[in-house]
């Protein structure tokens, strides 16, 4: 068994770095696709084939996805509260912008850090780190609010979704720190949560009446093979193993920056400005982050 570490290294940073760089993408895809696949009916395609690529990995690695280790009641409730969780950001996305409903989503880490204490009493924050935390977030609503204030029609529907996206997304990490979830392999986490949401999502799509539709266009099947083989296999494998081998609290504090990547892809792709505002919001991230991973003196 590797042993918990109690920083995160530069191994774990790199990944962290990387999984909200897509991230901040991977609204901007779920929402531009959703004009030609429907939420529910896009998410079931998306979890199939992160399902069946990450069954092609374990029997490559040798990974015993079906042994009897305890884990099966806690990992059937942590895949619910995954696919609770993606289904309320797929159809959230039909009712707001996808700006609005990132910044409620990333409001997870305040689950997080007022939850996790409550089982794991190591990683309990100190005022210092609780700065951080509020400087983190404070730098993501300050990016955000233009977005927020901004002109056009806000759904309610989509705001709620939204929120409750980022409280499951909490829970959810809750549920892996503080049970037995956090000591199975990774590889074997990862399947719970796409297994359960891959068996549940085209029932629910089929409940809507969504049009399941199999002519796609270059750019939907490009977005389909990012959002599964890179967002629902590869990056939410790694999430899955660092939330094995770091602490929850310090891992979930990056997850403000995917907001921010968000924006600058907006800049980028959409020909936004660059504010510097926008500049403002990022160094308060990044300061909100220093705080919350520095190590106690002594």
């Amino acid at each position: 068994m590797t042993p918990r570490k109690t920083h995160l290294d530069a191994l774990a940073i790199s990944l962290l770095l990387g999984c909200c760089l897509f991230w901040g993408l991977q609204q901007v895809l779920i929402k531009a696709t959703i004009a030609e696949l429907p939420p529910m009916f896009q998410a079931s395609l998306r979890l199939w084939g992160a399902t069946a690529l990450l069954w092609l990995w374990c029997l490559a690695r040798g990974v015993p996805l079906l042994s009897k280790d305890g884990s099966l009641t806690v990992g059937l409730l942590a895949g619910g509260l995954f696919a609770a969780e993606f289904a309320c950001i797929y159809l959230g996305l039909q009712a707001t912008t996808a700006s609005r409903l990132t910044v409620f989503l990333y409001t997870s880490p305040f689950w997080v850090a007022v939850l996790v204490p409550l089982w794991v009493k190591s990683e309990k924050l100190r005022g210092l780190q609780w700065l951080g935390l509020l400087c983190a977030f404070a730098g993501v609503a300050f990016a955000l609010r233009e977005g927020l204030v901004g002109g056009g029609v806000i759904s309610v529907r989509g705001d709620i979704l939204a929120l409750a996206a980022g409280m499951l997304w909490g829970v959810t990490t809750v549920v892996i720190r503080a049970s037995r979830l956090s000591k199975i392999a990774a590889e074997k986490l990862l399947f719970y949560q796409l297994a359960v949401s891959a068996a549940t999502f085209p029932l629910v799509s089929l409940a809507l009446g969504e049009a399941w539709v199999w002519r796609f266009s270059p750019f939907a099947i490009t977005s389909l093979l990012l959002q599964t083989v890179v967002g629902a296999f590869a990056s939410y494998l790694a999430w899955m193993w660092m939330l094995g081998r770091y602490p929850a609290t310090k891992i979930s504090v990056f997850v403000f920056l995917t907001p921010l990547f968000a924006l600058l892809f907006g800049a980028l792709w959409l020909k936004e400005a660059v504010t510097p505002g926008l500049l403002a919001a990022l160094g308060a991230v990044a300061l909100g982050i220093v705080l919350v991973n520095r190590q106690p003196a002594g």
